[in-house]
């Protein structure tokens, strides 16, 4: 798949709400408040829309299942871990490419709720 449907897929997500039914909250204290929801899954591309509570984190893991992985933070205040390189802070609109297997964790560091978009190429 190229690059720009997938970009064009991620921008009707986010202009028109795609509004979804979460997964089922994570089990663990870690990623409690991180709450994915699904938006497409089809055999080359799957997107999905997390929404993440003030204060929450998502425990550093990895996904083995896809070539490829964007991490789009939409809104709030987010820090991104990835690999051994220390936090950084992600804004609105910046785009995190990891590859297949990538440790990587993120948390709110914000006051309020945040929003992020992950496109994962299978």
């Amino acid at each position: 798949m190229r690059i720009g449907a997938i970009v064009a897929v991620v921008f009707v997500a986010l202009v028109y709400g795609v509004q979804v039914s979460a997964q089922a909250p994570a089990t663990t204290n870690a990623n409690q408040g991180v709450n994915p929801a699904r938006l497409m899954d089809r055999p080359e591309v799957r997107v999905s829309r997390v929404e993440v509570a003030a204060g929450a984190v998502r425990a550093v893991h990895t996904h083995d299942d896809v070539r490829f992985h964007l991490w789009i933070p939409i809104s709030g205040k987010l820090e991104i871990t990835i690999g051994s390189a220390p936090p950084v802070e992600a804004g609105a609109g910046q785009a995190f490419f990891l590859e297949k297997g990538t440790p990587h964790g993120f948390r709110n560091i914000g006051s309020g709720p945040a929003t992020v978009m992950e496109v994962f190429v299978k």
